[in-house]
């Protein structure tokens, strides 16, 4: 049906996994952490509307210029943290050593299990790294001679339902300036671990069989070019775009996702409560840790830890219009509003029956 359909693809599109394999509190609170599934879903006004031009690194690379580049140190992935009375010593796989008061981790939370730690993690937290998995999801690009798609007054946004079909989710890939014209497409979930074993040329062939019918056209059978990325064989981050919850994880271990252990201060976009899973729940967790070692030091109260990030002065998000029917649908507290009240009218009517029928 379209509502199965609907919950499939939205699982799939936004958490590179199946349904059966990730809790539903968590998928509520996921969705509701991007303001709802309209913003979340949503291209113009929503999460998918904007791209930077020039690329995202640009923010890495401006960050390392105003740091200092011999301050950012790559290629030193983290082996140990050793936590001592006074100080923490971070040793990485080259042999190197550093000492800071404090240590924020910000990688993938299924990636911190592979850091060895001293004194080891408390049992929950311990617990927590070793239940999460990140999602499955294969990122294409078909580039193309023109954007065919735009000349048949098409958008190139679409969500594909159908099984036999790598591709669960495309969107308009054109630069700024009209240059190189692509179509982003998505291998998610099953998708992805089931189209993995084949070559990138195979995938590139079905995936330009594909689009050719999907939108109804010959030119879509002859890119000029194919790109692609499998996080899943990304090995410093282990998938993408998030770590997912299992069912059962956020009532176990909901209370350790940011709680700090020691000198330890955990960042990340899976710890943020906005948009966790994106770029900007990145930004705000980074800026929260920062606060909490802040306070830890005398210098910030407890209650200006947590801070809603400021919105923007120029891309401001805009209600979507809504119909009747989605005002003034059921919701569930409504729903639980409305069985208490009918709970206390029963048990008020069945009080006045029996002190009629027995007590009058």
């Amino acid at each position: 049906s379209g509502g199965d359909f609907w919950a499939l693809d939205h699982v799939r599109i936004n958490l590179c996994c199946e349904p059966c394999e990730i809790s539903l509190l968590w998928c509520l609170w996921y969705t509701k952490s991007a303001a709802g599934t309209r913003r979340i879903n949503a291209t113009e006004n929503g999460a998918q509307e904007r791209k930077f031009v020039g690329g995202s690194q640009q923010i890495s690379i401006k960050m390392a210029q105003k740091i200092g580049k011999d301050h950012v140190l790559l290629e030193r992935p983290v082996s140990k943290i050793e936590q001592k009375e006074k100080d923490v010593i971070v040793y990485d796989l080259n042999g190197n050593t550093y000492t800071g008061k404090y240590v924020i981790i910000a990688a993938p939370l299924p990636l911190q299990n592979k850091i060895v730690y001293e004194p080891p993690l408390p049992g929950l937290r311990n617990q927590l790294i070793q239940r999460l998995p990140m999602g499955s999801v294969i990122k294409t690009f078909m580039y193309y001679k023109t954007p065919f798609w735009r000349e048949k007054g098409l958008c190139g946004s679409a969500a594909i339902d159908d099984d036999g079909a790598p591709i669960g989710f495309t969107l308009d890939h054109v630069h700024h300036d009209g240059s190189h014209p692509a179509l982003m497409g998505f291998i998610l979930a099953d998708k992805a671990r089931k189209y993995i074993d084949m070559t990138k040329e195979q995938r590139k062939i079905k995936i330009a069989q594909l689009y050719a019918k999907v939108f109804e056209c010959e030119e879509g059978l002859h890119p000029v070019h194919y790109e692609e990325k499998n996080w899943m064989e990304e090995q410093w981050s282990g998938g993408c775009y998030t770590a997912m919850m299992p069912p059962g994880f956020i009532t176990n271990f909901g209370k350790e996702i940011r709680r700090p252990i020691g000198k330890l201060y955990f960042a990340g976009t899976e710890t943020a409560t906005q948009w966790s899973g994106y770029m900007e729940g990145a930004i705000q967790a980074g800026e929260r840790a920062a606060r909490e070692i802040l306070h830890t030091l005398g210098r910030l109260p407890y209650d200006q830890i947590n801070q809603d990030e400021p919105q923007d002065v120029e891309v401001k998000p805009r209600p979507f219009n809504r119909s009747f029917w989605e005002k003034n649908a059921p919701s569930v507290p409504g729903f639980l509003r409305l069985m208490t009240f009918g709970t206390v009218l029963s048990i008020a009517g069945a009080g006045a029956v029996y002190y009629h029928k027995y007590i009058k």
